[in-house]
């Protein structure tokens, strides 16, 4: 979290009984509240961080680095991550990623919304890349592996071309047409692995499956959304209004 203009990291204590100490034990948290953003923000304890020890963030420790976990949660499928809050990182339970959808989507697939001016040409060319169409021209879901410095260049961003590939695809992300499906580390010409672990980004249907993602679509966006916001509030209930509506974003008319 930025304090007076400095990161500062929040967490509990190396003995703390409360502290999480595995990815395990986070999927078994954010399941248990059902989402969970991964750094601090303006709802207390309502994030990764603060339920973590400071001491390992960003040292590569698969095993003790909140860093590297979420990597495995991403590449295990168990729960979604992805920029869900106020496009910010953070993981949501298979159980309410549908009332997510709906309420983001505001009931609507990407071809529709497509078809309806709700999303940008941009997102588009970013969502092509990774959809195709059947024999009918309907969408389908791929589950084509592609790092994101490469699905930049095939969407077209990049020198020369379209601009701002991070906000477009983190407005996909918030959108829920979109999540962190993995992470791979790119290689050289000789097969080697090198740098940071870059992400790959998949729509959720390829890994959950359409009826899945999809299957709050009968209910109200608006009913979602307040599902949402009582769910923080049942958890957190001195959170301030205005910091859920910055953190899930606005009731839908």
């Amino acid at each position: 979290m930025v304090e007076n203009g400095e990161w500062i990291m929040h967490g509990l204590a190396w003995d703390d009984p409360l502290r999480i100490r595995t990815p395990e034990e986070l999927v078994n948290r954010i399941n248990e509240v059902g989402f969970l953003p991964l750094f601090g923000n303006g709802i207390k304890g309502f994030s990764v961080e603060e339920h973590v020890s400071p001491d390992y963030w960003w040292t590569g420790d698969r095993e003790q680095d909140p860093w590297e976990w979420r990597e495995i949660l991403a590449a295990g499928h168990k729960v979604a991550y992805g920029k869900f809050f106020d496009k910010k990182a953070g993981f949501i339970s298979l159980e309410w990623l549908p009332y997510f959808a709906n309420y983001r989507r505001d009931g609507y697939d990407f071809d529709s919304a497509w078809e309806d001016s709700r999303v940008s040409r941009r997102e588009k060319l970013v969502m092509d890349v990774l959809t195709d169409t059947d024999s009918e021209g309907d969408m389908v879901w791929t589950d084509r592996q592609v790092l994101t410095t490469e699905l930049k260049q095939m969407a077209g961003f990049g020198k020369g071309g379209e601009k701002n590939f991070p906000g477009i695809t983190a407005d996909l992300m918030m959108k829920t047409y979109l999540v962190t499906a993995d992470f791979h580390r790119r290689r050289n010409k000789k097969g080697a692995e090198y740098g940071m672990a870059v992400s790959v980004l998949l729509p959720p249907e390829a890994l959950w499956g359409y009826d899945r993602v999809t299957s709050a679509y009968s209910e109200a966006p608006a009913a979602s959304w307040r599902r949402i916001a009582d769910r923080v509030k049942e958890f957190f209930p001195e959170a301030d209004d205005k910091e859920i509506i910055r953190l899930i974003g606005k009731e839908p008319v």
